[in-house]
């Protein structure tokens, strides 16, 4: 037996170690029970938390428009036009509804099934944990002619009793909350992203079709980002249209379906795009549910079940082919499917995905129903659905002989890996570097350079494959790309297992140029595609290797951005020679090492693909066949890259 089991605890455990933490005091212990974290994601949750209770009063009928402020101070304003929060005293407390709400875990309108029919947030602890994790908090609520006011301090507790403070219009009626986050919980950052902010606002908006969602940014300076107004009349219609607005759509119309059984909810919406990836967003009571669920398997189930049908009987399959795949009839579709649900039931703590055995039969009935009448009705768009679909299956051929080749059947099979890898003689991946450079002038004095017991080196000729372009059979022929897949180690697509990944750091390291930034987004749609898990898990980064050198004499110093030349050159005086690298060629060993290669020195960019809907459409409109939105993209963004980190 290890030490570590062996070692007991040299104390008496007995009554007085149950600790029983009063009200709130367990939420500021551990927040992260409650929030997930208390990064900048965990941050941003506070602002959800109240933001659904504004959204679940407009989902009962009875708010029309949220509006959420942030102002300069990091300060959060939401306000709804609902019903407005009640004002009387709850019986079981001896307390203002309000307070009992904002200071008692569990605490809402959500249990009784009265008050709301479906609810985002059913933990009921929404409300309270936000007041918990805020410096203060303010809740303002206007009903009949009055506006009711109570403010809390000191980790959640009422400075006084909920008052009335004074009259306003008889017509105005809602809720209004204000609150500023606790720095010493949110220790990372309380700085709001106003991206992360506006794109959930809009995915709300078009979620809830009807529901006007306003967005206003105190901190910003130009009038056309400070305030935005979501509304979509079509709700997931518009969804659909926006996902799809930097690819070029097979058929025209949105395929939309909506239906309810058993008081669950479903909408699904539909389009086929000529992309070969397939983008499918499901949610319930308006949470993402990243990782699926009964919901996401309902829409397949109906998807495979009325295209098989409906290409046998009209000629698209003959009787002795087999049926089109799953995958098949995904190529190129985006899809949202969107339901409400009185009483969901998530696998996991963190709501990613959903375990209602019903919802399968409910959204496969409806969806399929739907679907089928649609393709009977529009022969001209079933026709380039079905052609989609069967061509996809020809291409799936094709890719299954050509993935063979990649596979091995040893992650330690020296003999299997790629002939120009110089690899590391470390087996241990938790310390193993690979870096992928590109041409061999720079692969030649990286192979010379490094550390060879832990840094591994694959120089690529040229400029890979772009695999939003190409179908996977091409991608799978690619030598520059088998080389990587077989270098890694850990598989590709559906069959990536990061376990078996080689290198722990896979760092991209190309020259700072045009072509070098073209490489790496090149490489980094190939990731996205094919390996996503090693992004998402953090394993990918980028290198930055110096833009110039600098040198006094004997004393050299490397910049490595325009700003930090200027910077160099104050400190070091007059009588400078100044080289600017074009390429990592002109570096030799010794300083590709120093400078870029070398724990202690260099700087390595971490890639993260934060919200996985933002990032496919980066990589759609970077790679894809629509000029226009990607010379919109650099002209905007021309003057501000100087670290491009995608």
């Amino acid at each position: 037996m290890s030490e570590e089991y062996e070692t007991k605890v040299d104390h008496e455990y007995g009554d007085s170690d149950i600790q029983v933490l009063d009200g709130l005091e367990a939420v500021r212990k551990r927040p992260g029970m409650y929030i997930a974290s208390t990064s900048e994601k965990g941050l941003h949750h506070l602002v959800w938390e109240i933001v659904d209770n504004g959204i679940d009063e407009a989902m009962a009928g009875y708010a029309t428009t949220i509006k959420v402020t942030v102002d300069k101070d990091n300060v959060i304003t939401v306000e709804d036009d609902g019903r407005g929060m009640p004002v009387g005293t709850n019986e079981k407390t001896g307390k203002s509804t309000i307070e009992t709400i904002f200071t008692v875990l569990h605490a809402g309108g959500k249990f009784g099934g009265g008050a709301y029919k479906v609810s985002g947030g059913l933990h009921g602890v929404g409300a309270s944990v936000v007041n918990a994790l805020s410096e203060w908090l303010e809740v303002s609520v206007f009903h009949d002619g009055k506006e009711y006011k109570v403010r809390f301090e000191n980790g959640g507790h009422a400075v006084e009793p909920l008052k009335v403070v004074g009259d306003c219009d008889k017509n105005k009626h809602g809720s209004l909350v204000r609150f500023k986050a606790d720095p010493t919980i949110f220790t990372e950052t309380t700085v709001y992203n106003y991206e992360t902010l506006r794109d959930r606002l809009r995915q709300l908006a078009f979620l809830n079709k009807g529901i006007r969602l306003v967005f206003r940014d105190e901190r910003v300076e130009e009038e056309e980002k400070k305030e935005h107004t979501f509304y979509f009349e079509g709700g997931l219609k518009q969804y659909v249209e926006y996902l799809n607005k930097n690819r070029t759509a097979v058929h025209p119309d949105i395929i939309y379906c909506e239906g309810s059984d058993q008081g669950i909810e479903c909408e699904v919406a539909v389009q086929y795009n000529d992309g070969y990836n397939p983008n499918v967003y499901t949610f319930c009571n308006n949470i993402n549910t990243a990782e699926g669920g009964t919901h996401e398997e309902g829409f397949r189930l109906a998807l495979n079940r009325v295209i098989n049908k409906y290409a046998r009987e009209n000629g698209y399959l003959k009787e002795k082919d087999d049926n089109l795949t799953s995958d098949d009839c995904k190529e190129g579709i985006t899809a949202v499917i969107s339901v409400k649900h009185p009483d969901p039931q998530y696998e996991g703590q963190t709501k990613t995905k959903l375990g209602n055995t019903e919802v399968r039969k409910i959204v496969s009935e409806i969806f399929g129903t739907q679907l089928e009448r649609f393709l009977m009705e529009n022969p001209d768009e079933a026709k380039a659905i079905m052609d989609k679909a069967t061509l996809a299956s020809q291409a799936r051929m094709a890719a299954k002989k050509a993935r063979e080749m990649t596979r091995r059947k040893n992650v330690l099979e020296i003999s299997s890996l790629p002939g120009k890898l110089a690899d590391c003689s470390s087996k241990d991946a938790s310390i193993c570097e690979i870096y992928i450079v590109e041409g061999d002038s720079a692969g030649g004095s990286a192979k010379q350079g490094r550390d060879s017991h832990y840094q591994a080196i694959l120089p690529l000729r040229g400029k890979i494959l772009n695999v939003e372009k190409a179908r996977q059979h091409r991608a799978f022929e690619n030598a520059e790309i088998r080389s990587m897949i077989t270098a890694f180690g850990c598989g590709v697509m559906d069959e990536v297992d990061t376990s078996k990944l080689r290198y722990h750091k896979i760092v991209i390291m190309t020259d700072a140029d045009v072509d070098g930034a073209h490489i790496r987004t090149l490489l980094l749609t190939f990731f996205y595609r094919y390996l996503r898990p090693i992004i998402e898990e953090g394993y990918v980064y980028i290198a930055q290797p110096p833009l110039y050198k600098v040198q006094k004499g004997n004393a050299v110093r490397y910049a490595y951005t325009d700003r930090q030349l200027e910077e160099v050159k104050k400190e070091m005086g007059g009588n400078l020679g100044i080289q600017r690298y074009k390429g990592l060629g002109e570096m030799n060993a010794e300083q590709l090492w120093e400078t870029t290669m070398d724990p202690k020195n260099r700087t390595l960019i971490r890639v993260n693909v934060g919200d996985a809907e933002a990032a496919d459409q980066a990589f759609s409109m970077l790679m894809g066949e629509e000029v226009e939105p990607r010379k919109n993209f650099i002209i905007e963004n021309a003057n501000f890259v100087e670290n491009l980190d995608i």
